[in-house]
């Protein structure tokens, strides 16, 4: 009998080993998942091949990527099926057709700026567009800040600054926009969600999260929000049951709607659900930093090769 993830209206079921990838291929680990019109899944990793396409059913289409990126982290699919690649570890955004052509690129390519100085961008996270085509871009490693561009690359202004007051940041790690203009920022470190206006605002936050770390809008009247949470870091609960690694669905409110996931390799289970995607089916994949968090759980020992770092799970139907 085939288990069923979490309860309510938003019951799934893991679909073991999606994502073939090529004999001698390897993800090394998955920063960032996005689905475009056609329902073709874009994994964003930090292997030899940044950006691997598959089909619904898991077959490998294509590759681009390679040379071009320094280190995966965010992934965006706009309404127009454009990527929005972020790359915290050369500072930079770039706008990517679906083949792998470059349109735009955000921030200086290989250089950050000052630590904690408020500029664009220090090893930025994530990317959301508004319904107007404006770019936001939470910019969180080494900022604490969300930066706002015009569709042409203009920069507009900026908010944020380190802190755990509404309208501050401890790592804002992801990004997204609904279509009023709404915008979502997973503030990881204060285990929460703060909602903005568009001109930076504050309006209220979600609370009931542990450590926020990936974020997706569905689609439609009645959207819902998935967010991946990461697991606790700490030695003294990082085995500690109820708070992750696990994926929620809130509704427009935050109300809980839905939840699966604990720490493990099992179906179901997590290590790091660092980036997630939701196709039109509303089958869920999620990726994962699995070689960078798997030591924590084991003592310091090294990550083993063939962990996993990418699941899908199967929406069932009522």
């Amino acid at each position: 009998m085939v288990e069923l993830l979490g309860f309510g209206d938003y019951r799934y079921e893991a679909v073991p080993n999606w994502g073939r990838l090529p004999e001698g291929w390897s993800f090394k680990e998955v920063a960032a998942v996005a689905t475009d019109s056609r329902d073709r899944v874009y994994v964003f990793s930090r292997g030899e091949h940044p950006i691997t396409v598959f089909d619904r059913e898991g077959n490998f289409l294509n590759s681009w990527g390679e040379g071009l990126f320094k280190r995966a982290h965010g992934l965006h699919m706009d309404a127009d099926d454009i990527l929005w690649c972020t790359d915290d570890g050369d500072h930079s955004v770039r706008k990517c057709t679906l083949d792998g052509r470059v349109l735009l690129t955000l921030g200086l390519p290989g250089t950050a700026a000052p630590y904690m100085s408020g500029k664009p961008f220090n090893r930025c996270t994530h990317t959301a567009l508004s319904p107007e085509g404006d770019i936001y871009v939470s910019d969180g490693y080494g900022n604490a800040q969300v930066h706002k561009y015009n569709a042409q690359g203009k920069h507009l202004f900026s908010w944020g600054g380190s802190g755990t007051d509404p309208g501050q940041f401890n790592l804002p790690h992801n990004i997204v926009c609904d279509a009023a203009g709404t915008v979502y920022v997973a503030d990881r470190e204060s285990h929460r969600v703060q909602l903005f206006d568009p001109n930076g605002k504050y309006l209220t936050q979600w609370n009931n999260l542990h450590r926020p770390c990936s974020l997706f809008l569905g689609k439609g009247a009645c959207p819902v929000c998935y967010v991946g949470e990461l697991g606790p870091a700490l030695a003294v609960n990082i085995k500690a049951p109820n708070i992750g690694p696990r994926v929620s669905v809130l509704d427009m409110s935050g109300k809980l709607l839905s939840r699966f996931g604990e720490l493990g390799e099992g179906d179901g289970q997590f290590y790091s659900p660092h980036g997630l995607a939701v196709d039109s089916h509303g089958d869920i994949y999620v990726g994962e930093v699995s070689f960078t968090a798997w030591p924590r759980y084991h003592d310091g020992k090294p990550t083993p090769p063939g962990v996993r770092s990418l699941q899908k799970f199967k929406r069932v139907q009522a």
